[in-house]
């Protein structure tokens, strides 16, 4: 007769001692402070992102106002050149003042949207997490750059169509991305700053349709600050947009421009807003 056939070995379903057990008597090691606001910067801005990626409509509606702008005001007094410009067409002229407005129109609401946070309890539930506020604010911000900076893409292509001489150097590219981000950074800042202040959806947008002409008109976007009078000179001085757009305005016209000045303002702007707007965020979500 055949021997009957040895059983297997049974396997223990517990693992191996000192594999995977040491996941569970030791956590992983958290990330160091300087590894830690940069990946949480980096998830707010995705998840910020993850809003346009299900929603279009804004980004069709809102390229409708710089359009009418380039199509009309500017093809209208390119005609009458009743604006002293440099000896530049003055579409030319406009166009990087149109592309820092359609940005800034995009981002001094953006508070709207932290206040509606706050009503779902979704800002309670993010106050919560370890997440220093400074990267919440900082995501925030920088998603709202993005937003702008896809707008800006849309008021380029409409520029080139219409004939704008606009430069295609990748560098300067690169130049006018990081000037459009910082630009709204600053102006999202401003607007989660004023949420923080009148909490109020109603209260913010009264201040915030009051506020966006006159920084618009009170900068150099569609004329130079050498026409202006002498009172509206010291607030386009004291106006981030006027850098912003002076610096668009270097880097697309190649016209003379004070970059490192133009660059460091909005810099000091944008970290200045969210210093703000990062103080201010606890009175909100009470």
């Amino acid at each position: 007769m055949s021997e009957a056939p040895a059983a297997p070995h049974t396997v223990s379903a517990d693992p191996l001692p000192g594999k995977d057990i040491g996941l569970l008597l030791r956590p992983p090691r958290p990330r160091a402070g300087w590894r830690l606001l940069p990946a949480r910067v980096g998830a707010m801005c995705a998840v910020e992102l993850q809003k346009l990626r299900h929603d279009r409509t804004e980004l069709y509606t809102r390229a409708v106002q710089p359009a009418l702008w380039l199509l009309i005001f500017g093809q209208t007094f390119t005609r009458i050149k009743a604006i002293p410009t440099g000896g530049i067409p003055y579409i030319d002229y406009l166009a990087p003042g149109i592309i820092a407005q359609s940005a800034m129109f995009i981002a001094i609401f953006y508070g709207i949207q932290i206040i509606w946070e706050r009503d779902a309890g979704i800002l309670n539930k993010l106050l919560v997490t370890p997440t220093p506020r400074a990267a919440l604010i900082t995501g925030k911000a920088f998603a709202a750059g993005v937003k702008s900076l896809i707008q800006a893409v849309v008021v380029v292509v409409i520029a080139a169509v219409l004939g704008v001489a606009l430069t295609w150097n990748p560098l300067k590219l690169l130049g006018v991305a990081a000037a459009v981000i910082l630009g709204s950074a600053f102006f999202s800042c401003l607007s989660m700053t004023i949420a923080g202040i009148v909490l109020s959806r109603d209260r913010l947008m009264g201040f915030g349709q009051a506020i966006t002409m006159p920084l618009f008109f009170g900068s150099n976007a569609l004329y130079p600050v050498s026409v202006m009078p002498g009172w509206l000179q010291a607030v386009s001085l004291a106006n981030p947009l006027s850098y912003q757009v002076d610096a668009l305005r270097g880097l697309l016209l190649g016209t003379h421009a004070h970059l490192a000045a133009d660059f460091g303002v909005l810099f000091v702007a944008a970290a200045a807003g969210i210093a703000a707007a990062s103080s201010l965020l606890g009175r909100l979500a009470r």
